[in-house]
């Protein structure tokens, strides 16, 4: 199986030809840009537009996301409608409906919903990698606090390693052309305190102060991935699991 990401648009028709298999770049989350800003420089359609020309045959993976839909803090699926909350929700719908355009056009275009993945190369502000770096570094004799906003906050903790195989499980097959990829299962951010604290051996509450006044994005986020399911798929790596490895242990 031969696979071929970009980091940019400067992607040679060669190298696109010489693939099966074309997943585009993840779209950046920036907080405050306008959408005017943000756009230009991920436009899906161009490099859908040179597959279309020089890998008609191509399977084209687009990553969406579950905050591009309308969340009423139930189980989202991808036949729920989109909600174009922020420049990052709205430079989702974009891609979709570009991919959309071109599956159109007879090209092999899927899209995947995905939800909240975590993996040791998460970014050290990250939530679930702040947390369990400083759940390690207070294991090792650390009596550092951190500060974090609202734990009662809900959204799934699944194992990007299950997602890309939930991703090629989705492209490999050509009855489903978008589906949600997810665990369906939600924990809250107290959840994942107690999972990497209980590693560390101490309780989390003599080292997190909470912010006051955080509001956040959301109250809870979670997938409906029946379809995924139909197809056979399943997340194998759960959050105990899932906190062993972000926490660079297997005890």
């Amino acid at each position: 199986m031969t696979l071929l990401t970009t980091r940019g648009w400067k992607t040679s028709s060669a190298a696109i030809s010489r693939h099966s298999y074309f997943i585009l770049p993840p779209i950046p989350r920036p907080a405050t840009l306008p959408c005017s800003k943000i756009t230009p420089q991920f436009q899906p359609g161009r490099s859908i537009y040179w597959s279309r020309r020089h890998a008609p045959q191509a399977r084209i993976f687009l990553p969406g996301s579950g905050v591009q839909f309308t969340n009423q803090e139930q189980p989202i699926s991808e036949r729920d409608p989109f909600a174009a909350s922020s420049p990052y929700a709205l430079a989702r719908i974009h891609s979709i409906y570009a991919g959309r355009y071109y599956r159109g056009l007879g090209l092999r275009v899927f899209a995947g919903y995905l939800f909240h993945h975590e993996s040791p190369l998460r970014k050290r502000t990250h939530v679930s990698k702040l947390i369990a770096e400083a759940a390690r570094r207070i294991a090792g004799g650390s009596n550092e606090v951190i500060e974090l906003g609202d734990i009662t906050v809900e959204k799934e903790w699944t194992y990007a390693g299950d997602v890309v195989e939930g991703i090629f499980t989705l492209v490999n097959q050509d009855q489903v052309f978008e589906a949600v990829i997810g665990s369906g299962k939600a924990y809250s951010i107290g959840d994942w305190l107690n999972e990497c604290f209980a590693i560390a051996g101490t309780d989390w509450r003599e080292h997190v102060r909470l912010q006051k006044g955080y509001v956040p994005e959301y109250r809870r986020l979670v997938s409906n991935p029946g379809t995924m399911q139909d197809l056979g798929w399943r997340p194998k790596v759960g959050i105990a699991e899932l906190a062993r490895l972000m926490m660079g242990t297997t005890a």
